[in-house]
């Protein structure tokens, strides 16, 4: 099992409260009547997923301090477009399109310092999921609540140093949890690429933390 795989779940986002609803089909219906211009069904669809989409902001953007402000932005231009959508069962992925895109907007607005990356990098075998998480027997001591989030800040930072494709395309697949195709869909790229990102941006930060993990082991 991966390092980043190991330590997704430590990565909590403040605040993020989805509001689901009863069913599918209340959703479906949300969407429709949305469509059609119904501001109270749009509010209700806003509440469900607010939570969703911060959750995608903050794992791009985790120092950003106006993640709130850009979930907005995101609602809106829902709003502008929702009657565009063709097919409701494709919200969803149609809403994380939105909201990548109004990162990389507002990304580009702000100072770079992410470091550019040859296309010929070489590429390190795909990571595989094997099995299910153990859970502890006992609850961690002090100390080892401190080691876990000192290294959930390092893979925090190493997520925030990579280059921004290799950011969202592993932020959608670790924290989001999407299929590769659905990641190719929503960045406009093949699945290929999806995947060679991935790789990628696991090996960058593997290499962060091994440091900081060489020394915990003595």
């Amino acid at each position: 099992m991966s390092l980043l795989a190991q330590n997704t779940e430590v990565l909590a986002v403040p605040m993020v409260t989805n509001h689901k609803g009863s069913s599918e089909k209340d959703n479906f219906e949300l969407i429709v009547a949305s469509r059609s211009g119904d501001a109270r069904a749009f509010e209700e669809l806003v509440k469900r997923h607010e939570g969703q989409v911060y959750g995608l902001l903050y794992h791009l953007a985790p120092d950003w301090r106006d993640i709130s402000d850009l979930v907005q932005q995101v609602f809106i231009k829902v709003w502008c477009s929702i009657g565009d959508l063709r097919n409701p069962q494709a919200f969803e992925a149609w809403l994380r399109h939105i909201a990548v895109n109004v990162f990389y907007a507002e990304l580009r607005k702000r100072p770079r310092r992410l470091r550019e990356v040859s296309l010929d990098e070489p590429i390190d075998s795909e990571y595989r999921r094997e099995g299910t998480r153990d859970i502890a027997a006992t609850m961690p001591g002090p100390e080892e609540i401190c080691e876990g989030q000192e290294l959930m800040g390092l893979v925090k930072d190493a997520v925030n140093e990579l280059p921004q494709q290799f950011r969202v395309a592993i932020v959608l697949r670790e924290f989001q949890g999407l299929a590769y195709e659905e990641i190719a869909a929503i960045t406009g790229t093949e699945i290929g690429t999806v995947k060679s990102r991935i790789s990628r941006a696991r090996t960058r930060i593997q290499k962060a933390v091994a440091p900081y993990l060489e020394v915990t082991r003595h």
